[in-house]
């Protein structure tokens, strides 16, 4: 059993960054972040596993950076330039495959934190 306990997030405006962090109980083999805006499916933002191979969705390519400590139990995300419609609820995510950017790959969730971006 893998527990995520998250942290960050909050209100930035347009532009602005912002940086969520995910303390794992484990090193599970994949990590990731998901993102849940009012009205809409939970997507995969960005995923990385222990071979640090990571994956990105269009939506955030280039703006967001995913990373984990040398432990491989601390998970981080980088948000630069943040726009209004990154707007929702963040949650970090781990799963015991080598990809976990769709949600029938994740084993494990965090608590969720709101993150606004205002115009």
């Amino acid at each position: 059993q893998v527990q995520l306990v998250q942290s960050g997030g909050g209100s930035v405006q347009t532009g602005g960054s912002l940086r969520l962090s995910c303390a794992a109980s484990g090193s599970p083999i994949c990590m990731g972040w998901f993102r849940q805006a009012p009205g809409k499916e939970r997507e995969g933002l960005a995923s990385i596993n222990v071979r640090e191979t990571t994956t990105y969705a269009a939506s955030v390519k280039g703006r967001f950076t995913i990373s984990r400590d040398n432990a491989k139990t601390t998970l981080y995300l980088q948000m630069n330039s943040l726009k209004p419609e990154d707007t929702g609820i963040y949650f970090c995510a781990a799963a015991d495959k080598w990809t976990c950017l769709i949600q029938t790959d994740i084993g494990y969730w965090g608590q969720g934190t709101q993150v606004t971006v205002s115009s």
